[in-house]
């Protein structure tokens, strides 16, 4: 009798409606799957049209093409003699279900719709999807004639069922059931269910992914069994990157991983089972056992079909092993410039153009950019032909392989520092160093002459001429001054990306990225439409802390000595006059606030859900050894009227890769209004009472503490060393 079976779960790198790409990319893995000797193969979520689809699921399109290409799988060859589970959308009596399709041999078994769906974060799945609310229920599906000329099936089973094998049973999931409370692994296990796949579209965020491993070993440390993860990988036409991950878990243990970021399309991750084990790991659990005998039963597909061999003794069980979680600072390393390569490659673009300031958030999103030509070549090496195709497909050069990331980055990353009168010679040096040192094809140009010619026009027009602070302006002619140099430069960037390749003989022309980082973004500390405004932005879902830290580790990963000169230098946007030629500009005295500080704010404000008065509440108890509550109100106050004031600046960020908890994209992630009353005359008022009523208190503790040390001269230290205490309490 056989009891090892031998599981595949896939991670795919799907386009949003790309079905010719997304079906060849599902063969691949079966292909890979049986070569490696499973018998059953599941894969992401949605995988045949795409996750990101959105509002093209409430085509008939999107239906019709997606049977199509589950039409071209049932009748492949690759298919034959393997149980296949794949995502796609599916329509029953005119309700629209994300679904996994379950079949074997040109024969479908079951469709198995999703039944709890994600509304957070950046998913909306109910705008398109209705849950299946029929537990335990099974209903007929009438399948398209194209189906049927295939499979010679009218009708196929749809609905909360699982699949009975020969030798074990197989059940799903499918993403938010596994984060779900009400998770559906439970009583599937106590149904007898031993294997249970779960087809995910996760999609990373910064020191989360222990999230998903510590789900998928819960969900049978408890009650046993295998549970199968398969989870996109890449930019499928969204802000969000798919995290990866894939893995295989039994009774607790992972047992199969895959990677979280890579750019090669296709990763197979196989494990082998011993049944027995599951089993005796079960039985061993007496008050699941119990509760299992009185579990309601799940309706079961039957197939005559086993996973197992009588011959499995040669077969070796995987062992557990141990997961191996990425940093902050790799995750930025690699996640950002794969989300890069997707963009780059399906753009149809020849590479990218970035105003390089010498400033901490332009040097990492340079950083980001070499990053990718480093992974570029590591993939070539190790042979992955689709990225090799898809870089001599971007550089229009049939015969070119690169070899060294400084070589390709210079073919695909155009820098150019763009100075002002108000530009320093430190920073255009920095940026000149870092240039050399990761490859890129720089140059600097002054753009004075645009600057005045602009005001020259206002001042045809008006008569007036505007002036710094410095010279003795107004607030608005200094703030106006500085935009016009910002906004030019945006002009500028989107001018030599077009060019720059006509200038250097190539076809096509280059993608902008932007470098303003996720705090900046936060307050509004930037220009409307100015050099923030790009295609893409790689490090906008980044905090400016996490970019110092990623710098701090690129400069040895990457060996650029530069980086150690950029990271000692003050933030600054360098947009007003210079004094004896050094700046005295910063970006934390222009905000009034510190990037840590920010950083603290747009944790409370969106993860925390924090207002103004819930967040000083919060931030009087944690600041109490810097600040006094009169300045933590301050402080409160200063963030929600630049909050206000700048909201409407999310309406038009460039699409950023997603990596923050507390990202202000409004376009997806965080649904708030972008006009304001700037005031916040009623909750202001409160910090203002709460704040009002500490100092009442302190005072009091301090009358107190002055009458107890009174008391005797004996007593006096005590007291004083009680009341000190005291009124550290009364302060937090």
């Amino acid at each position: 009798m056989g009891r090892k079976v031998t599981v595949a779960v896939t991670t795919l790198n799907q386009w949003a409606l790309d079905f010719e790409g997304n079906l060849n990319r599902i063969l691949q893995s079966i292909q890979e799957a049986k070569e490696m000797g499973a018998l059953y193969r599941t894969g992401p979520e949605l995988e045949i049209c795409g996750y990101s689809c959105e509002d093209h699921f409430y085509e008939p399109d999107t239906y019709l093409h997606s049977w199509q290409v589950l039409g071209e799988l049932l009748k492949s060859p690759t298919c034959k003699d393997m149980l296949i589970d794949v995502g796609m959308p599916v329509q029953h009596r005119n309700v629209l279900y994300n679904c996994r399709v379950a079949f074997l041999n040109k024969k479908i078994l079951l469709i198995r719709p999703k039944m709890l769906l994600c509304e957070d974060g950046n998913y909306r799945e109910s705008r398109w999807f209705s849950g299946w609310t029929k537990e335990r229920q099974i209903e007929d599906y009438y399948l398209p004639r194209m189906i049927t000329a295939i499979t010679e099936q009218t009708t196929v089973p749809i609905g909360d069922a699982v699949i009975a094998t020969k030798d074990t049973c197989i059940g799903f999931e499918i993403c938010e059931e596994l984060w779900n409370p009400k998770s559906r692994h439970i009583p599937l296990g106590l149904d007898g269910v031993e294997i249970i796949s779960n087809g995910s579209g996760s999609y990373m965020e910064l020191r989360k992914a222990y999230v998903t491993v510590d789900l998928v070993k819960s969900a049978t440390f408890k009650s046993g069994g295998a549970y199968l993860f398969s989870n996109l990988r890449g930019c499928d036409g969204q802000r969000i990157y798919f995290n990866g991950c894939s893995c295989v878990a039994v009774n607790g243990e992972i047992v199969s991983r895959g990677q979280q970021f890579a750019l090669h399309d296709v990763e197979v991750s196989t494990a082998t089972i011993d049944l027995e084990d599951i089993r005796s790991y079960r039985t061993k659990i007496r008050s699941r056992t119990h509760l299992a005998a009185s579990n309601p039963p799940f309706p079961r597909i039957t197939v005559d079909f086993a996973l197992s061999d009588d011959d499995d003794v040669y077969l070796t069980v995987s062992p557990p092993m141990e997961w191996q979680y990425l940093t902050p600072e790799e995750e930025i390393e690699l996640g950002p410039a794969c989300w890069l390569w997707d963009y780059l490659r399906r753009s149809g673009q020849g590479g990218f153009f970035l105003p390089l300031s010498g400033g901490v958030d332009s040097t990492s999103t340079a950083c980001i950019v070499f990053s990718m030509c480093t992974q570029i070549c590591d993939a070539i090496q190790k042979g992955e032909s689709q990225v090799l195709y898809d870089v001599r497909k971007i550089l229009c050069q049939s015969d070119y392989t690169p070899s060294d990331p400084m070589e390709l980055c210079n073919r695909l990353l155009v820098t150019c520092y763009m100075a002002t009168e108000n530009s320093s010679q430190e920073t255009k040096q920095r940026a000149s160093q870092l240039a050399s040192q990761i490859g890129s094809y720089h140059f600097p140009i002054m753009i004075d002459a645009a600057v005045s010619a602009v005001i020259g026009i206002f001042t045809a027009a008006t008569g007036f001429i505007p002036k710094f602070r410095a010279n003795g302006g107004c607030p608005r002619q200094n703030l106006a001054l500085q935009n016009i140099q910002a906004r030019l430069r945006m002009v500028l960037s989107y001018l030599f990306a077009q060019l720059m390749l006509w200038v250097r003989g190539r076809p096509g022309g280059l993608l902008v990225l932007g470098s303003s980082n996720v705090d900046e973004a936060l307050r509004g500390y930037m220009t409307k439409y100015d050099c923030s405004s790009a295609d893409v932005n790689p490090i906008g879902g980044i905090s400016k802390t996490d970019l110092k830290a990623f710098l701090q580790y690129a400069k040895n990963r990457f060996f650029l000595p530069s980086l150690s000169e950029i990271l000692q230098a003050p933030p600054t946007a360098e947009l007003e006059p210079l004094t004896d030629g050094q700046i005295t500009q910063t970006d934390e005295q222009d905000m009034g606030m510190t990037y840590a500080e920010l950083s603290e704010f747009g944790r409370l404000r969106k993860t925390q859900n924090c207002g103004p008065y819930s967040m000083f509440q919060k931030l009087v108890h944690s600041w109490s050894d810097k600040c006094t509550p009169h300045e933590v109100a301050e402080k409160v106050k200063h963030f929600f009227r630049c909050y206000a004031i700048n909201r409407h600046k999310m309406t038009v960020l460039t699409p950023s890769y997603h990596a923050e908890t507390y990202s202000p994209d409004d376009n997806r992630f965080d649904h708030r209004p972008f006009l304001y009353r700037v005031h916040w005359n009623w909750q202001f008022k409160a910090i203002d009472d709460a704040v009002a009523q500490m100092t009442k208190d302190k005072r009091g503790s301090s009358d107190r503490q002055v009458d107890t040390t009174q008391l005797s001269a004996s007593t006096s230290n005590v007291s004083s060393h009680f009341m000190r205490g005291e009124r550290k309490g009364v302060l937090i």
